[in-house]
């Protein structure tokens, strides 16, 4: 069996990078199709791959303004050449799976979420900077890609959603039914410890969807000790509205965040976000999470067990759960046992299978539909 992956764009190391880490142990000799790869911003292991680029890779400023170029990644998308591959494994949130399948390919697309700025256009740009001229054109090209990316859905034959939240709009965006396999984490790698200190953990990249903003708010006011590890656009504003009760660390090292996971009070998670990996990693290391009660947060987390959650998008919601969380009495073990549901090891066993399933069943109606 040839297997190709394809991925959205490999420019930052996330979650769904880490999918493709994964992917890629599981299929070594498959090559990875994407719009443009940026090696300095990846782990290294990701220059050993046999990785290859669309022609976007070629454009001007690529790296600080590939959302400017968001017309052109259909087409990168569909100029991939796929022949003589049996089974393609995309992994996507917007373009991948727009590629075009071989005949007799079976395609299997692992979808983090609809593309968010098409169908949740309203709700995302209210969240993103985006400049008055681009805005007066937007629409425009939003109605044009929802009309390819409905039209791309017919390329894929069975679609794998990140959580209940993922699946239930898929159906929504698609009208299609899909499969839940949580994403991986690397439970085992993370510890437990008895040295906890008194600050409160954000984990996460500085983008204004986060919702960071209000906790930082809700801690202005507390006074408690809050630590925010991650980079991104948003890092100089956060800073400037902060007190000198928060720190900003920036990126840190693989052991650096283990540490700071192990020793948080607790993990404090304001976005809606459709899975959420960082709250895993922290339930792994035994530390509870305050999350916004949303999205994939609700199937990740139990409230009064392995953390709570908070009901309003806001500084006050936050600053009630902070003060309920006070009150109550969170067991390590119990939580890290929780985690070890999200192993990586489930991801991989779950989609081996799935993937055996489904492809055992596509040979045999091709078999059926050539025979005499």
């Amino acid at each position: 069996m040839k297997v190709a992956l394809v991925h959205d764009y490999l420019n930052q190391f996330g979650g769904a990078e880490r999918v493709v880490e994964i992917l890629h142990e599981m299929f070594p000799d498959a090559p990875i199709f994407t719009s443009f790869f940026i090696p300095e911003d990846l782990p290294s292991v990701f220059t050993k791959l046999d990785i290859r680029e669309s022609l976007m890779r070629y454009l001007p400023f690529l790296k600080r303004h590939f959302k400017k170029y968001l017309l052109l990644y259909p087409k990168a998308f569909e100029s991939f050449d796929l022949e003589g591959y049996d089974l393609i494994l995309s992994s996507s949130s917007a373009f991948a799976k727009g590629i075009i399948i071989p005949k007799n390919a079976l395609h299997i697309c692992y979808c983090y979420t609809p593309m968010r700025f098409v169908w949740d256009y309203h709700s995302y740009i209210e969240k993103e900077k985006i400049g008055s001229t681009i805005k007066m054109f937007l629409p425009f090209a939003i109605r044009y890609l929802k009309k390819w990316d409905l039209a791309s859905v017919r390329n894929v034959h069975h679609f794998i959603a990140i959580s209940d939240h993922i699946r239930k709009r898929i159906r929504r965006c698609y009208q299609i039914e899909s499969e839940i396999i949580y994403p991986p984490v690397n439970t085992s790698s993370f510890e437990l410890g008895d040295d906890q200190e008194s600050y409160f953990l954000i984990v996460s990249r500085l983008n204004a969807y986060k919702s960071i903003d209000i906790v930082i708010e809700a801690f202005n006011q507390l006074g408690l000790p809050l630590v925010i590890a991650g980079g991104g656009p948003q890092k100089e504003a956060l800073e400037s509205i902060s007190k000198p009760n928060i720190t900003f660390l920036g990126k840190v090292s693989e052991e650096r965040l283990k540490d700071l996971y192990r020793k948080s009070k607790a993990f404090i998670f304001p976005g809606e976000e459709d899975f959420g990996m960082a709250p895993v990693e922290s339930m792994a290391s035994g530390r509870p999470v305050i999350a916004f009660g949303k999205g994939g947060a609700l199937e990740t987390i139990i409230d009064g067990k392995t953390g709570i959650f908070f009901q309003e998008q806001n500084s006050e919601s936050v600053i009630d759960a902070v003060k309920r969380f006070h009150k109550i009495s969170f067991n390590s073990i119990d939580i890290r046992k929780h985690a070890k549901a999200f192993d990586s090891a489930q991801f991989r066993e779950r989609m081996k299978q799935f993937i055996k399933n489904k492809y055992d069943a596509f040979q045999s109606e091709l078999k059926s539909s050539s025979s005499p």
